[in-house]
């Protein structure tokens, strides 16, 4: 076992015996580091994070992350991990402090380490004077930062953030990129940031990897990826020149799971 936060060896996905959706990747994620990881729809960087969070079992290779097996030490690996999608995991005839009460409580957090832990996270992104209101109430915005202090709410190590700006207003956005910074720098988080806003992953990322079809096709600092395109490229254009510009769909192999769900931390029993 190495120091590093995450580490995936010929990790593969075969769908029905014949859809390859990962193929044999491998790369790192060294700790305090912010992770890129790019690709169209359909690439396999969603069943890559699924297995890395064990929503899904590999079909082949391994992958540990802080250090534990995401097969034979999957409780371990959940304990370890926050997880922020783009669909909000709140209820919404709760308020946000009851959510998170019920997540921490969850987790088998201690009542009054649970109480102060709610109360960082919500002024930190100024709800705590909504503590009382009812999720449903909430604008996109505002749920979507809850969204993010929810999967924080047990302290975890590692930071899987999915689409954490999609369909947000350009201030929201911004104050969850500033947030994300503030995780990593302040907080030493390691975070694999999932995105389709390029812009977004050169100002965040320390390293981007890029998968598609399965397979990662580039992996490097944001700076030398747009490096051979000239002075003036952009990381899209550097996106571009690896994938193509042709149009994805979401394969529906992503849609099934070969291991029990859970929710984000927590198996179903």
């Amino acid at each position: 076992m190495s120091g590093r936060a995450i580490e995936v060896e010929g990790l593969t996905k075969v769908f029905n015996r014949s859809l390859v959706a990962v193929d044999h990747i491998s790369f790192n994620v060294e700790r305090g580091e912010i992770f890129g990881f790019l690709g169209p729809n359909g690439a396999g960087k969603t069943t890559t994070i699924k297995m890395l969070c064990t929503l899904l079992l590999p079909t082949e290779g391994k992958a540990e992350v802080d250090g534990f097996d995401v097969v034979r030490q999957a409780d371990e690996v959940r304990k370890k991990i926050g997880v922020v999608t783009e669909k909000l995991v709140a209820y919404d005839a709760l308020t946000p402090l009851e959510n998170l009460t019920v997540f921490g409580r969850l987790y088998g957090m201690d009542s009054g380490v649970l109480k102060q832990r709610s109360e960082e996270l919500l002024k930190l992104v100024e709800l705590w004077d909504f503590r009382k209101s009812r999720v449903g109430n909430f604008s996109s915005g505002m749920r979507q930062r809850l969204n993010v202090v929810r999967a924080l709410i047990h302290d975890p190590e590692i930071i899987f953030l999915d689409e954490p700006t999609i369909g947000l207003d350009p201030t929201t956005a911004h104050n969850i990129r500033e947030l994300v910074k503030r995780l990593n720098k302040e907080g030493k988080k390691t975070i694999l940031l999932t995105t389709h806003y390029m812009d977004e992953a050169d100002r965040l990322s320390d390293r981007i990897g890029i998968i598609d079809y399965g397979k990662i096709v580039a992996l490097d600092t944001p700076k030398n990826l747009k490096a051979p395109l000239g002075p003036e490229a952009t990381l899209e254009d550097a996106f571009m020149k690896l994938t193509g510009t042709k149009i994805r769909d979401e394969p529906v192999a992503n849609n099934h799971s070969s291991r029990s769900r859970f929710h984000f931390g927590i198996m179903r029993r």
